[in-house]
């Protein structure tokens, strides 16, 4: 069993780091192009689609200062969690204002929180990021990100977490869905835009000699960036808030349901909702989101 010691990794709360980029219409249309986004080309001045922010402010760390896995070495900005799986859990992005492309973008990213628990998988440990993005001189985006550590997933699938009839969520809108099926082109095209080398999404090999999954393994970032798309058309208008959650990972070649539907009434105040469901073919929920518009 890993030895844990928070004391020692909750030296790492508080400590800051910052950059700069442009978002770049390039950058952009690659990932339109990778996602199959519908519509006309992106144009310097629209606004980036939701959670496309992930496609910059990229850490390009030479082969030493990477880890085994093939994210960098632990202990610099994130501290140094001795196990040996890492997860991008879930979030929280609340939008501020649109990032035009073309713009000059800047981040500050601030380490919120580490926790330690012990779940029937064994230990687990929970790092709390916080990043703001500004754009054009204000804030364009405040984001939470949890990031989870824990030993080496099992040969067996966890059991199933099982999907709300997505019709029965709320009940004014009918529900919108569409089949996506993530391939290796796909995967490789995403990990190339975010400059993302951990090896599950890419080596088959090292994902189950290593890390314990049967297949490539899909980015979490790629399925609730298709989420974000989904909630958007179901609102008809920019999003002001997404908020997602891992529960099962997803493995290449699995068709997903992406589904949305209308979050039940919350009152005149409240924003319009929709809540959303990533579900595997069987009825395993991959990835629940809730988002909200402006109206």
């Amino acid at each position: 069993m890993t030895a844990i010691d928070i004391d020692h990794l909750r030296r790492w709360v508080g400590r800051e780091q910052r950059d700069a980029d442009i978002a770049a219409l390039r950058h952009a249309r690659l990932m339109a192009a990778t996602v199959d986004r519908p519509g006309p080309p992106l144009a310097a001045g629209d606004a980036l689609p939701p959670l496309w922010h992930w496609i910059y402010f990229l850490d390009a760390r030479p082969p030493g200062e990477l880890g085994r896995d093939g994210h960098p070495a632990r202990g610099g900005f994130l501290p140094p969690v001795p196990l040996p799986n890492r997860m991008w859990a879930g979030g929280t992005v609340d939008f501020d204002a649109p990032i035009p492309l073309g713009a000059a973008i800047e981040k500050r990213s601030t380490v919120a929180a580490v926790e330690h628990k012990r779940g029937r998988s064994g230990e687990l440990v929970f790092v709390t990021v916080l990043h703001e993005v500004h754009a054009a001189g204000r804030r364009a985006l405040r984001e939470t990100h949890d990031i989870v550590y824990k030993d080496a997933a099992p040969s067996a699938p966890p059991p199933p977490v099982q999907a709300t009839a997505v019709g029965a969520i709320g009940d004014a809108a009918p529900a919108m869905e569409r089949a996506w099926t993530p391939d290796a082109t796909q995967l490789f095209r995403y990990s190339a835009l975010t400059f993302n080398g951990h090896r599950i999404h890419y080596d088959a090999d090292y994902c189950r000699q290593v890390e314990g999954y049967a297949d490539l393994v899909v980015h979490g970032p790629l399925i609730a960036t298709q989420l974000a798309a989904l909630a958007e058309q179901a609102l008809g208008a920019p999003l002001a808030r997404f908020r997602y959650r891992a529960l099962r990972p997803v493995l290449r070649g699995a068709t997903l349901m992406l589904r949305a539907a209308r979050a039940a009434d919350r009152g005149a105040e409240a924003e319009p909702g929709v809540e959303l469901r990533a579900v595997l073919p069987d009825g395993a929920v991959a990835i629940q989101a809730q988002a909200s518009g402006g109206g």
